[in-house]
């Protein structure tokens, strides 16, 4: 259906509209502007169809460098609230429809503490605040989300998900040192540039090719080369969050493919490693490439979600009553 949408489409999933999209996918979609002191962030939610049921927990997502919340990173958020969660979306600073340079990420603990200012109010809304709460990530979203929970007081989450998170850079994608030296003579000049080799990012991500093609023709995904202080930020804050592995606490997922050419598996194993977590769990997926959800074979989508909706169900079954209990 949508493997061959132009690169002008509205919609991955072609013409039908977007509300009757959604209903078919047993969901609801919202979309708005939260201000913050950084900018406006372009928001979403997906509620399960029905109003009358209340989700199991809420579920806040962060997308990976480049991307934004619509296009295929929905097709997460769809899955989690058609299994029964509110699920809540935000464009990073600088992605998507959020305010922002394009792909520009020189701070981003500034980053990751806008889009936690907006998680944060719907986390402590009336509506939520008695629910268990997951922060999920996939890719540099990880990171940033990593980033999250390491700015939040440590009851704040359930638990944590990630999906192919950044945490240590795979050689052949790591900046050249000798460009950021000179680059960064520039005393900061230099830092939006958008002059970095990009390393054909997105052939890395994706190894079903009709999945490559919907990827590449989102209108909203950044095509151009890496900036500058966007690279030199994420080598900085992948090295500050291995420094800091063992401060997690709270129970995660997450989730690798052996053959990721864009963000290293050791990054997971390190991290189920290190963490002081008494509850974490490793999954490593045989031959997988980044993009667990939308770049592989449906067969391989299915395995990984299957694995995702058996940890945060009893994870909510095991910490539900608790929190419940408490608020």
């Amino acid at each position: 259906m949508a493997s061959e949408a132009p690169a002008t489409a509205v919609n991955y999933w072609g013409d039908m509209p977007e509300e009757e999209y959604y209903a078919s996918q047993g969901v609801r979609n919202s979309k708005s502007y939260f201000d913050t002191p950084n900018g406006k962030l372009f928001t979403q939610s997906f509620l399960p169809l029905d109003p009358n049921v209340s989700p199991k927990a809420t579920v806040y997502m962060t997308h990976g460098y480049g991307s934004d919340t619509g296009w295929l990173f929905q097709k997460i958020c769809i899955s989690y609230a058609s299994w029964g969660y509110a699920v809540f979306a935000a464009d990073l600073l600088g992605h998507g429809r959020s305010d922002g340079i394009r792909c520009y990420a020189g701070d981003l603990e500034k980053t990751a503490a806008t889009s936690l200012c907006f998680f944060k109010s719907v986390r402590n809304s009336d509506e939520y605040k008695h629910l268990p709460a997951f922060l999920f990530g996939e890719s540099m979203g990880g990171l940033a989300t990593l980033l999250m929970y390491l700015q939040s007081e440590p009851d704040t989450w359930t638990g944590l998900i990630f999906s192919a998170p950044l945490f240590v850079i795979p050689e052949p994608m790591k900046p050249s040192k000798v460009h950021l030296f000179m680059y960064g003579l520039l005393f900061g000049f230099a830092d939006t540039w958008a002059a970095m080799p990009d390393n054909k990012m997105v052939g890395k991500a994706i190894r079903d090719p009709e999945k490559l093609k919907i990827i590449a023709s989102n209108p909203r995904r950044y095509t151009g080369k890496p900036r500058v202080g966007t690279m030199r930020e994420i080598a900085r804050q992948c090295e500050y969050v291995q420094n800091n592995f063992d401060k997690v606490t709270a129970p995660f997922l997450t989730a690798h493919g052996t053959s990721d050419g864009l963000a290293c598996p050791t990054g997971s194993k390190l991290l189920y490693e290190k963490a002081s977590s008494e509850d974490k769990t490793l999954k490593i997926y045989d031959g997988m490439y980044h993009s667990l959800i939308q770049g592989e074979p449906d067969d391989a989508v299915a395995i990984v979600l299957a694995d995702m909706r058996a940890w945060i169900d009893e994870r909510v079954e095991r910490y539900g009553p608790k929190i419940n209990g408490s608020a």
